[in-house]
């Protein structure tokens, strides 16, 4: 956990997505690594959940200024079964 310098609680943590989907009548392994952030009472929340678990997020995608890479910002998330 961090603090902006507007004293609010943000948390940068790395989503990792693994799936197997069909394309192509073949079945084909998908993976996929994200920086994501949250901030306020969310980072909060997020950040006393156990590594590890399944959840779904939902949330914007930006680039920011001055990089080459995106980042998840996470608006929203429950945890999935």
């Amino acid at each position: 956990m961090r603090y902006t310098p507007a004293g609010l609680p943000a948390l940068d943590v790395r989503l990792e997505h693994e799936s197997s989907i069909e394309e192509a009548g073949q079945q084909r392994q998908v993976s996929l690594g994200l920086k994501a952030v949250a901030f306020g009472s969310l980072a909060e929340r997020l950040g006393s959940q156990s590594l590890g678990s399944s959840w779904q997020f939902s949330g914007f995608l930006v680039t920011p200024r001055g990089y080459k890479h995106i980042v998840f910002h996470i608006q929203s998330f429950q945890t999935i079964s």
